[in-house]
């Protein structure tokens, strides 16, 4: 059994935003008020990023048209004793999904560590 750092992506939408600092803030908060309301605030929920398609530089995951916004939320969960990689990120989309009903959840990295490791994701490989 192997323990797991799981990252999923999520797309977070929230409508009435005039910026997109706004539109961050409320779908960083709603999702955490969501997933502490069922206990699980072991889950790190911030704002996902986007490279951008001219340079390639990281920029906040953030869309604001007609004041609705779609944000990217990147939430990340430790799995611990799972069988295997695919075990961890299914028992990682369970456990967020059923907090986060209808919302769309994309597994994007999944890391391999010892009980006693720091890890972080994106990180050199």
């Amino acid at each position: 059994m192997s323990n797991y750092l799981v990252a999923m992506e999520a797309a977070w939408l929230v409508r009435d935003v005039e910026d997109v600092d706004d539109a961050i803030g409320v779908a960083v908060s709603e999702a955490g008020k969501r997933l502490n309301d069922q206990s699980m605030d072991y889950v790190e929920v911030e704002v996902g990023a986007t490279g951008c398609p001219a340079c390639g530089e990281p920029f906040d995951s953030a869309f604001i048209a007609a004041g609705t916004s779609l944000v990217g939320l990147l939430l990340e969960m430790k799995v611990f004793n799972a069988e295997g990689e695919e075990h961890a990120q299914r028992i990682a989309k369970s456990e967020v999904g059923g907090a986060l009903r209808d919302v769309p959840l994309e597994v994007v990295e999944t890391i391999e560590y010892e009980e006693d490791e720091e890890i972080e994701l994106g990180g050199d490989e």
